[in-house]
């Protein structure tokens, strides 16, 4: 079975919402976009790269694959995550979008996710990551679908947002497996779900 990995920037008030842009996503009226671009540094992207490193493949939601397809798709700059982003085979739950043609090696799968992405799991294949999608995350969570985290701690907080987990997250535990700090004082924990008692 494939494991899955999310990754998620996230402050200590726990909101994931408009990390890279001022208008990434200002849903709610959210007014605090691109706050995670002044803690940039080579320690974060050595650890992203890292992450990018490992064979497998992505998994999106709609709403951050579209944002991925308009900001990656054309780009020729040889930056490593652009060759990556644009070769990997890239899976989008959706039970809206018409097609994923969009963006190449891109592959939809329409329906409800947390089957859906089950039923991907259970294919043989690589591992499967997930970079952002909160609400996607939040669902597969739910389901006990997620393996790992690589949560990305900003110091910050932001007092409004919308947040990585809610009142409806269930009970799950996670070791921790590594650590590294930035020098810009973000903490990069990976954590694996325990197996259930």
């Amino acid at each position: 079975m494939r494991s899955l990995t999310v990754t998620m920037n996230v402050t200590l008030d726990g909101v994931v919402q408009g990390l890279g842009r001022p208008d990434e996503d200002t849903r709610g009226g959210f007014r605090h976009g691109g706050w995670g671009t002044r803690y940039q540094d080579a320690v974060l992207a050595g650890e992203m790269g890292r992450g990018m490193s490992r064979a497998g493949d992505m998994l999106f939601g709609r709403r951050t694959w579209e944002d991925f397809t308009k900001a990656w798709s054309r780009r020729e700059d040889g930056n490593p995550f652009t060759t990556h982003l644009n070769a990997v085979t890239k899976y989008v739950a959706s039970t809206t979008l018409e097609d994923a043609s969009a963006w190449q090696n891109s592959v939809l799968l329409r329906g409800e996710a947390t089957r859906t992405v089950a039923e991907l799991k259970a294919r043989p294949g690589g591992d499967l990551s997930v970079v952002g999608s909160a609400s996607l995350v939040r669902a597969l969570h739910a389901a006990g679908l997620v393996d790992r985290y690589t949560l990305v701690i900003h110091p910050l907080t932001l007092g409004t947002g919308a947040r990585l987990f809610d009142e409806t997250a269930p009970f799950t535990e996670f070791t921790l497996t590594r650590s590294v700090t930035t020098t810009k004082g973000v903490l990069i924990a990976h954590y694996d779900r325990r197996a259930a008692a």
